[in-house]
């Protein structure tokens, strides 16, 4: 059996970890660098009558594509070798033609994919993720996106705890010298909520402030439940949001523990969504109740599997090579942009 990990050059160790694990368990694992393409990667996509001809081939060999059995969809960032003296209309003209093509390869295996970018797309709607959690029995925070200041105000009379602020997508601002400063999860204090400037040219999402007694991530790979939790009050800059200091607080990771109604709660989510892979953050507060935060269909998690040692990619192997159980609905139910039919 072949495995198709589409990744990037850069990426972190669980690439290693899976590629290990899938030719520990008698199969063969080939690993797609999307930087690499078109630069470094050659493809040959040939379709005619008589039979088709699809191959990948890099400096660490070739394979032919169709016999691959499974792809491993993590990252792409396709052209990272072009020039950046080429022409920029060329160059985005070119990222774009590369993209399409390994689209078009993706679609055109008849393998399992873990997951395909339609399902992920959809599944990271945050607001529907809110919605089904809901709807599956999970308790969710209180909840507001808006650009609308009075809104804002009204919401926050709601929540007498006060609130936090978010983003719905995943950015960074870098300043002048070059130095990255992440949108985290943020508490709000009188004074912000006095002066809201600003929403008028960005939407935000607030949600009430829980207090928290633990911080769990749940990484569930196919059938199989993995729970692994973090004090927040081992450092204050994290108490709100424990990636801001990521890589400070990885040691400090255990494992944690999941009553069996809200593992079973998650699982039919997972269902709903047709997703293998996700990785799930849930609040667990004095109280012993348990939020639903928001899943990231494509998570990271390789500190997880040196502390607290939680054999994550043992079990995505497993499910790339047909060994556990898979969620393989037809993709006609997903539009391209992540919305259902």
């Amino acid at each position: 059996m072949i495995v198709l990990i589409i990744t990037k050059s850069d990426d972190n160790e669980c690439i290693a970890s899976v590629s290990q694990a899938i030719e520990t368990r008698g199969g063969r694992a080939f690993r797609f660098d999307t930087d690499l393409f078109p630069t470094e990667v050659q493809a040959v996509l040939q379709q005619d009558n008589e039979a088709d001809r699809l191959t990948l081939r890099s400096t660490a060999g070739g394979v032919n594509l169709s016999d691959v059995t499974a792809i491993w969809y993590r990252r792409t960032r396709f052209g990272g070798r072009i020039p950046e003296t080429m022409d920029r209309q060329f160059r985005m003209a070119s990222i774009g033609e590369c993209r399409a093509t390994v689209s078009g390869l993706i679609a055109s295996l008849k393998a399992f994919q873990m997951d395909p970018v339609p399902v992920f797309r959809h599944a990271s709607n945050k607001q529907l993720q809110l919605q089904v959690a809901r709807e599956l029995g999970l308790e969710t925070p209180r909840t507001l996106t808006t650009n609308d200041p009075d809104a804002v105000q009204a919401f926050a009379e709601r929540c007498p705890a006060g609130l936090v602020t978010k983003m719905l997508s995943s950015f960074a601002i870098f300043d002048e010298q070059g130095g990255e400063n992440v949108v985290f999860t943020t508490p709000l204090d009188t004074e912000d909520l006095e002066d809201l400037s600003g929403l008028e040219f960005c939407p935000m999402t607030f949600q009430e402030r829980l207090p928290k007694k633990v911080e769990l991530r749940v990484t569930i790979v196919g059938d199989r439940v993995f729970t692994a939790a973090i004090d927040p009050a081992i450092q204050a800059r994290a108490a709100h949001d424990w990636r801001r200091e990521g890589e400070e607080l990885l040691e400090h990771w255990q494992p944690g523990d999941l009553p069996d109604d809200v593992a079973t709660r998650l699982l039919r989510f997972m269902d709903y969504f047709d997703l293998n892979y996700g990785a799930i953050d849930v609040i667990v507060t004095p109280e012993d109740r348990y939020v639903f935060l928001e899943i990231n269909p494509v998570g990271e998690y390789f500190w997880l599997e040196r502390c607290p040692g939680l054999p994550i990619s043992e079990a995505i192997a497993d499910v790339l090579l047909g060994r556990a159980a898979r969620r393989t609905r037809s993709l006609t139910r997903h539009t391209t942009d992540g919305a259902r039919l």
